[in-house]
């Protein structure tokens, strides 16, 4: 609810100050007084672009300050904590201030903030309604919500999108495990094929090393082999052991005659026959391991180069390719299983969409039966609103499923028996199109509590029983909501239960609008003002009174 509302130097103003109350608030005046410029001050002090002239002339900038009621319950506790702005309990103050060269700038409760901040939260505040009002009720876009909040569908809206976004991600899971099948299968020729080749080799980690360590030693074994034969003879009986062996034997003969003089050559000499012995012992050993199959050396060439052969191909290196093969036979195994997952992701797909279709059908049937509900609640509205012979109809036409459900809502009306029937923002004239939007306000506000509601002259083109009826459904709607209207009918101005005057006055060649709450006397004159025009008369004071009085 809006609570108070200062306006400086913006237009025609150069300072007001206005505190609202709840209920029905009724702005008044003669034509070109500037009754618009206030509800143009409170568009700007929400976010909206505002005219380019919006500083009154002379003046450095203007500056617009709203004060709100904020329910405990209220979303814009939400939109101000995503926002990172303050909370200030049970109010909220709006402050914008317009600069020189179109400049603008923000604060909610003294933290400034964006304008597309405070249009998000000005959403929340204020909804306003004319006869040239193309927002809300006359947009078709918007039908199908308007409808919903009449029918009380919000868990029916819940339901459905939940329902709605498990489908998506169904059919999205469906659709990714198709495409890797799809791009697996045109590998699975490869797939098999490696792990053929790569099962047939059988490589083992570490067996490169293995079959190259191997292979040298075989090559080199080619290359030494007959020094190691020769070096085999000299050390053998034909070679340095039979000398050897025929020294020790004479010197051991001749030992005895000279009394201990050869014992030490003796000695050596058997040490060098035991170090040949073993040396002699070691060059056989190496022999006989040098003398390996011929066949042999090809054999584990083979198996090297193939095995080499087959990490070069993939890219990995030789001690990778037994993993490797896992991967491939993992990646085979996706293929082989592909189709099983895909089916049982058909039938999460398909499990999804019933409910979905559960859901949206019991949505659309709450649209259906609250459709006829507020065809009903208008046809009663518009007799009063001297339009018993208009026709107004919800249609509910089907629409490509969503997470809103299945359902396509629009707002058509026929103004006489017999003429076809269209888009209320078609059909309707001026004066029949403020009554229509009066009543479909009327039907529709069911919980507007903190809201305000604004309507700039919806009565236009309407005036005796018709304009009484206006203000007793605007009265309606104040009961719920808080409620600003301007008018130059003095039936919906006797509803007022506050009433402002605004007027324009020129000094020293300057305009200015001056607003003034009235008292009631005040209000008895405004409104034979109104019914008289500038010549109050005894019969206008009457007649006003009457209107008060009704």
């Amino acid at each position: 609810m809006l609570l108070s509302l200062s306006v400086r130097d913006i237009i025609l103003i150069d300072h007001v100050e206005l505190a609202f109350r709840p209920g029905l608030n009724v702005l008044t005046g003669e034509t070109g007084a500037g009754k618009s410029i206030l509800l143009d001050a409170l568009g700007f002090a929400l976010g909206h672009r505002g005219r380019a002239d919006l500083i009154r002339k002379g003046a450095e900038q203007g500056e617009v300050v709203a004060e709100f009621a904020l329910p405990p319950d209220s979303p814009i506790r939400a939109e101000l904590e995503e926002a990172g702005l303050p909370d200030e309990g049970d109010t909220l103050l709006i402050r914008r201030v317009n600069g020189e060269g179109g400049r603008k700038t923000a604060w909610v409760n003294d933290r400034r903030c964006s304008g597309e901040i405070l249009r998000r939260i000005g959403a929340h505040l204020v909804e306003i309604h004319g006869q040239h009002d193309d927002r809300g009720l006359l947009d078709p876009k918007g039908h199908r919500a308007l409808l919903d909040a009449f029918a009380g569908a919000e868990d029916a809206l819940e339901g459905t999108g939940q329902t709605w976004r498990a489908v998506s991600a169904a059919r999205r899971a469906l659709d990714e495990a198709r495409a890797r099948l799809e791009a697996a299968r045109s590998d699975e020729e490869f797939l098999r094929h490696a792990i053929g080749e790569l099962d047939a080799l059988d490589p083992q980690p570490g067996e490169d090393e293995t079959l190259d360590t191997r292979r040298r030693h075989m090559q080199a074994a080619a290359r030494v082999g007959e020094d190691v034969t020769k070096a085999d003879g000299a050390l053998g009986p034909q070679g340095a052991e039979g000398p050897m062996n025929d020294a020790l034997r004479w010197l051991e003969g001749a030992a005895g005659s000279l009394e201990g003089l050869l014992e030490q050559p003796v000695a050596a000499l058997e040490r060098a026959l035991s170090e040949l012995a073993e040396a002699q012992a070691g060059v056989a050993s190496a022999l006989e391991q040098l003398d390996a199959d011929p066949m042999e050396l090809e054999r584990v060439e083979e198996r090297l180069f193939a095995i080499r052969g087959l990490a070069r191909k993939h890219n990995v290196l030789p001690d990778d390719l037994a993993g490797f093969a896992d991967e491939l036979r993992t990646r085979l195994a996706a293929i082989d299983g592909g189709a099983e997952e895909i089916a049982g992701l058909e039938v999460a797909l398909t499990e999804a969409e019933g409910e979905y279709d559960t859901a949206a059908t019991a949505l659309g049937d709450l649209r259906r039966t609250a459709a006829a509900r507020l065809d009903a609640a208008m046809a009663a509205e518009l007799g009063p609103l001297k339009m018993e012979r208009a026709v107004f109809t919800t249609a509910i036409a089907d629409a490509p499923p969503g997470p809103e459900g299945r359902e396509a809502v629009t707002f058509t009306v026929a103004t006489n028996p017999g003429a076809p029937a269209g888009p209320i923002n078609k059909i309707a004239s001026g004066g029949e199109l403020s009554r229509f939007l009066l009543a479909l306000k009327v039907c529709l506000t069911t919980r507007a509590e903190g809201l305000t509601l604004i309507f700039d002259e919806i009565d236009r083109g309407v005036g005796g029983a018709t304009a009484d009826a206006v203000g007793r459904r605007l009265g309606t709607i104040a009961d719920k909501a808080q409620v600003l209207v301007v008018t130059h009918s003095p039936q919906v101005a006797a509803r007022g239960a506050h009433h402002w005057r605004i007027a324009k006055s020129v000094e020293g060649g300057i305009t200015t609008t001056r607003v003034t709450p009235l008292a009631p006397s005040d209000r008895t004159d405004e409104i034979a003002r109104m019914l008289s025009g500038d010549k109050l008369t005894d019969a206008a004071r009457q007649a006003a009174k009457a209107l008060l009085d009704g």
